[in-house]
């Protein structure tokens, strides 16, 4: 049971990092993420069913949510679509684009097929008991993401682009189009939702049309059980605490699935119940966040004559998680 609690957190998680690239650091609520999700399953199924390696058809998945991404950053920037509508237009024709890519079929199985979970199996299966196995995997690929994007964000175009949320106009005054920046934070926010797609469609053993039904949901509950964990504008802590989000995120609905017919529930409240973690996790880091301000209000009265130190980040530290502002 944990090991399958964690497992899922940590696939999941890599879907989780991506939505808390455009909703807490670019400001950008972006619902592309319930198409590009079944994107990278899809395109991972077909490739494989063609007979293409299936790291080589995890990478053309991943690029596949990286267009997907640039899609809806081009239709907002170019087209001045409202951010969400933008992600509204791209999901909407995701939905048939995967269903051609799956060849004109709503789920495509992968039973028969070799993937990079099979390989893993039929060559430690033996050694190590199937669900640690799965779990040291996706240890393994969780943790590889989570460095690459923080070494990302500590070079000069990360810690731009996590400036560009808080404060875009500071952004423009440094001579940066943010316009290209949002470009490229969409695309890898997406194309890391499709990679744990692809992984998804490989860990349940087939692709559907509707895998990514309600994943934003998921993964904007995911992202607010982590900011409980521990206050900080590190980089390193904000990745962590997403994937530790996930992870809770999913015990959270095992337990609702499994025991919770206790209370009543059944698996047809779980989405009730994602809807009232979000609720609630809005409303408990707006009190936390209004406890401090009162108490910041009442210490620092400001000194006629003296002006502000202006923000400035510092390496690794990422100033526009608006964390405790309402979605």
């Amino acid at each position: 049971m944990i090991e399958g609690i964690f497992v899922e957190g940590l696939l999941y998680g890599i879907m989780v990092l991506g939505v808390f690239i455009t909703f807490r650091i670019l400001d950008f609520p972006d619902l592309t993420v319930d198409g590009s999700f079944p994107l990278g399953a899809a395109i991972l199924a077909s490739l494989v069913t063609a007979g293409v390696d299936p790291w080589i058809s995890v990478g053309i998945a991943f690029l596949g949510g990286v267009l997907a991404g640039l899609c809806t950053a081009a239709i907002h920037n170019y087209l001045k679509v409202p951010n969400l509508l933008a992600g509204i237009l791209t999901m909407t024709m995701l939905w048939s684009i995967n269903i051609r890519v799956l060849g004109n079929r709503a789920n495509l199985p992968l039973i028969q097929q070799v993937t990079i979970l099979k390989n893993l199996e039929s060559q430690f299966g033996g050694v190590i008991p199937q669900e640690w196995l799965l779990l040291l995997f996706f240890f393994l690929i969780v943790m590889m993401v989570k460095l690459l994007l923080d070494v990302f964000f500590r070079t000069d175009l990360g810690m731009t682009l996590g400036a560009l949320g808080n404060n875009p106009q500071m952004v423009i005054s440094t001579g940066v189009n943010p316009s290209y920046l949002k470009l490229i934070g969409v695309g890898l926010s997406n194309g890391l939702v499709a990679l744990s797609g692809a992984f998804a469609a490989q860990f349940q053993g087939f692709a559907d049309v509707n895998l990514g039904q309600g994943i934003i949901i998921a993964g904007l509950a995911s992202v607010m059980i982590g900011e409980f964990l521990w206050k900080s504008n590190r980089i390193f802590a904000l990745t962590l605490r997403v994937i530790l989000g996930s992870i809770l995120f999913r015990a959270i609905m095992y337990l609702g699935r499994y025991y919770g017919y206790y209370v009543g529930l059944t698996p047809n409240d779980l989405k009730l119940l994602t809807g009232l973690l979000i609720i609630l996790s809005l409303v408990a880091t707006k009190m936390r966040k209004d406890k401090p301000s009162k108490q910041l209000l009442a210490s620092t009265q400001p000194t006629p004559g003296v002006a502000s130190p202006p923000q400035v980040s510092k390496p690794g530290e990422v100033l526009s998680t608006k964390e405790g502002d309402d979605a």
